[in-house]
């Protein structure tokens, strides 16, 4: 007679339940968990562009409150192609009569949707005088350092009317690059290092 021992019992039973099926078009296990799906990878979210423009006029902003992520220096705007060059200070003196050659501060910023850019902003001339549209941009830009602002175009006052937010909003969660890492990324292509830069070429009209 066979001996029987106390586990045959539960494994008997452990028998007669039928193992879970896998169902591949369950919804709980195709939706998408873009967070999980980042852990799951080990991946990291990678700047690899960074606008330069101003702000939309629906757009809430912040400027980085940390001086060093503003830079004050010498750019060339071609209006035509909506491009704006960085332009290497050995040659400011050489373009300082060129009409499309000014001094700008480049202000760290970041939208309420989490997207980083630049923003240029006119500085005074020489003669210590600003039209008010860049005054204006220039206080708004101040402004945002401690609060989310928003600017839009008055033309019968020639300025931007700037708004700040009266909400509690989240502070803007900033790209944790140094500020020459930033303008690499920004003006990657865009750096006018030589008076034989294509950009001024064409505005000589040699090409």
């Amino acid at each position: 007679m066979p001996t029987v021992h106390p586990d045959d019992d539960q494994n008997l039973n452990n028998e007669d339940i039928p193992e879970p099926t896998f169902d591949p078009f369950d919804p709980a296990a195709l939706r998408l968990d873009a967070s999980a799906m980042a852990a799951d990878l080990g991946t990291t979210r990678e700047l690899v562009s960074v606008p330069t423009r101003k702000p939309a006029k629906d757009e809430w902003v912040r400027v980085h409150r940390d001086d060093a992520y503003t830079l004050n220096t010498g750019v060339l705007e071609l209006k035509t192609e909506r491009e704006i060059y960085l332009v290497a200070r050995p040659l400011w003196g050489e373009l300082f009569d060129e009409a499309n050659f000014s001094c700008r501060a480049i202000f760290s910023t970041m939208s309420r949707q989490g997207v980083f850019f630049f923003w240029p902003v006119r500085l005074p001339g020489p003669d210590g005088k600003l039209d008010p549209w860049n005054a204006s941009a220039l206080e708004a830009a101040s402004l945002a350092r401690d609060r989310w602002v928003r600017i839009s175009a008055n033309m019968p006052l020639g300025a931007y009317n700037v708004t700040t937010a009266t909400a509690r909003i989240s502070e803007p969660v900033w790209p944790e690059k140094s500020m020459r890492e930033l303008l690499s990324i920004a003006f990657k292509d865009r750096l006018i290092d030589s008076m034989d830069h294509p950009a001024l070429k064409r505005l000589r009209g040699e090409i």
